[in-house]
């Protein structure tokens, strides 16, 4: 692989199939310095256990490739929020496995999407809290980033007070194992307009939220407009946001050691797609660097 600035943590969301353990050498065929994965099969409930083989061979891959990071993100199925018990409880269950997974495998990190909170928003957030408590207290090792969300329906954490209250009602002795992933796409759909308003967005984000807690960005264009409560990724810089906010990111020095993934849509040949992503986005971080 090309030397890439040891700083560096940049990749996409790379499949599994196969297992996790292939997913490393996915990694290496994009020139990725990080990975995102799932580490089950995101849209059924089935919670598979990793074997000590698998981990054994995912560990090693890790050992001997170029890349500096890797975050897991959970099943889609999971809504920690919801009203309906048997579901919340069923959702309890998957996310404590999917840390559980993590541990086992090594990952620190797991992003999670707030929940919806169907019939009230404070409430919705207290039983969100809630269950990030129990897992966390039942499963200790990897942190928890909650991802930004574009807002749509009833979904939490769309905007930065919501997602600081989830952490702040965790208690201190846990609240370490929470941080946060933003998503450029969501961020631009729930009202946050980082291509004309970078620095103010962030100020904003560090006066609510701090912005030591951000580990992860998601780095996805829009195919919705400014506000649009949508969450539809498209390929950088050819979307609504278009190039001027993936300039930001990558050159901004707050965000440096940030771990950076794309989510963006694979096309016919996602190795290709993927690798021609992530070169835009180094083209960009090659460019002058902004003021801290």
């Amino acid at each position: 692989m090309t030397s890439r600035p040891p700083h560096e943590k940049l990749g996409a969301h790379v499949s599994t199939a196969g297992g996790v353990q292939t997913a490393p050498a996915r990694g290496r065929a994009i020139g990725a310095t990080a990975i995102q994965v799932f580490t089950k099969t995101p849209n059924q409930w089935r919670e598979p256990v990793p074997t000590d083989e698998q981990v054994a061979t995912f560990q090693a891959e890790m050992a001997r490739s170029d890349l500096r990071a890797v975050v897991s993100h959970d099943s889609y199925l999971i809504n920690l929020a919801s009203p309906d018990r048997a579901l919340r409880a069923r959702s309890i269950a998957c996310f404590k496995g999917e840390l559980a997974r993590c541990r086992a495998y090594g990952i620190p990190y797991v992003v999670t999407h707030p929940g919806n909170f169907m019939d009230d928003r404070g409430a919705g957030l207290v039983r969100n809290a809630e269950a990030y408590v129990e897992a966390l207290a039942a499963e200790p090792g990897p942190m928890i980033l909650i991802e930004t969300t574009a807002g749509s329906g009833t979904a939490l954490g769309a905007r930065f007070d919501e997602l600081a209250e989830l952490r702040a009602r965790v208690p201190a002795s846990l609240r370490d194992r929470i941080g946060f992933c933003a998503d450029t796409c969501h961020l631009y759909a729930a009202g946050y307009d980082i291509v004309d308003a970078w620095d103010e967005v962030w100020a904003e984000w560090d006066r609510t939220i701090g912005l030591a807690q951000l580990r992860c960005f998601h780095l996805n264009d829009s195919r919705t407009p400014f506000g649009s409560r949508r969450d539809r990724h498209a390929l950088i810089a050819e979307g609504t946001l278009g190039a001027k906010p993936f300039r930001s990111v990558m050159r901004d020095p707050r965000f440096r050691d940030v771990v950076k993934v794309i989510e963006t849509p694979k096309g016919d040949d996602p190795v290709k797609t993927d690798r021609r992503m992530l070169r835009r986005l180094r083209a960009y971080a090659r460019g002058p660097r902004r003021r801290a």
